[in-house]
């Protein structure tokens, strides 16, 4: 059961709606979103009259949910939501560029790959300052050095960021830099993690886990969600199958499939599933007309001396087309691009 709480709901109207729900042995979880907040009620629900919780001062509406993820349900909330992450929207109206290095590695390449972006159309910077490395001899990022560089950049160019955490104890720091946290596909299902980025009060980028199913991948989100936090992007980045060709196997259906059973956006990393810099646009082309809500982009200026995923990064030559991709193809569907940032 969830309790939709009205936008003329005060602090009060709340404190008295757990009141009433925890002193009849029922646990409630107070979940915000930019325009509505939601109270998921777990337990012994049946001990409850939902007649009476309908007839308390702020309530918009009580309903039962039968999906295991309640919160992020197209039953609880039927119209799909907008994220807004530093100003710039991500949801069903839109489509947005996410696109940067896939690592920091100096102020230069950093500045030089977010005007890059720009060019392309990007209105969000994503970066990673922590990398989880398959081998532990791999290049694990610069840490919070990292997260300052991204702090500069953002400062020069406008553009917020968006970065990966990858340990629980390292939520706070990171969410002090961040305007959008990303959790990894290694991390999708560690639970201690969905729930710390979730209690963090930053939106919340969740990558599919690379052998998670759909339902899977939808209950992480609720983990996030039940720990207070609905401004939660879904991002399908490929999955793991028995195909070589390519570094992952593209969900192309799990776009829609996500959108018709969650209310949360969806958005596509052609750069991780493709793993090859020839397959980024043709799957950027696939992503937007199956009616994804964003792509998420790697680019760097040297992608041969990248310390991470150089072979799949979109280089200058490569921007020009992308930005037409940008320009053209959300109009097919009736959605908007965000143009890029002016510094």
């Amino acid at each position: 059961m969830v309790i939709v709480m009205g936008q003329e709901a005060t602090g009060d109207d709340l404190a008295s709606i757990v009141a009433v729900v925890q002193a009849a042995g029922v646990e409630a979880f107070v979940s915000r979103g930019v325009r509505r907040t939601i109270v998921g009620l777990v337990g012994d629900v049946a001990q409850l009259d939902e007649a009476s919780l309908r007839g308390m001062p702020g309530v918009r509406d009580v309903m039962r949910v039968s999906t295991p993820y309640k919160l992020v349900s197209r039953e609880n909330h039927p119209e799909r939501s907008t994220v807004h992450v530093g100003g710039v929207p991500i949801g069903p109206g839109t489509v947005t560029l996410i696109a940067g290095p896939c690592a920091v590695e100096t102020p230069q390449q950093t500045l030089e790959a977010a005007r890059m972006a720009m060019v392309a159309g990007a209105t969000l910077l994503r970066g990673g300052a922590f990398k989880p490395r398959t081998s532990p001899y791999a290049f694990q990022g610069l840490g919070e050095q990292g997260l300052r560089i991204l702090a500069d950049v953002r400062e020069e160019t406008g553009l917020p960021i968006v970065t990966e955490v990858v340990d629980a104890q390292d939520v706070e720091l990171v969410a002090s830099y961040a305007d959008m946290l990303q959790v990894g596909t290694r991390n999708a299902q560690n639970f201690a993690l969905l729930q710390a980025v979730g209690a963090a009060g930053k939106p919340v980028m969740l990558k599919r886990g690379m052998n998670a199913t759909i339902e899977e991948w939808l209950m992480a989100a609720e983990y996030v969600a039940q720990r207070g936090n609905l401004d939660i992007v879904l991002c399908e980045r490929g999955v793991r199958t028995f195909e070589t060709a390519t570094r992952n196997t593209l969900d192309i259906s799990a776009v829609p499939v996500a959108q018709r059973l969650s209310h949360l956006p969806v958005i596509v990393d052609p750069s991780h599933s493709g793993g090859r810099r020839d397959l980024v646009l043709p799957l950027t082309r696939a992503a937007i007309g199956v009616g994804a809500d964003g792509v998420i982009i790697d680019v760097h200026p040297h992608p041969e001396q990248a310390l991470c995923d150089g072979p799949q990064a979109l280089v200058d030559g490569d921007l020009g087309e992308l930005a037409q991709v940008m320009r053209d193809f959300p109009p097919l569907l009736g959605k908007s691009a965000a143009a890029a940032m002016v510094v």
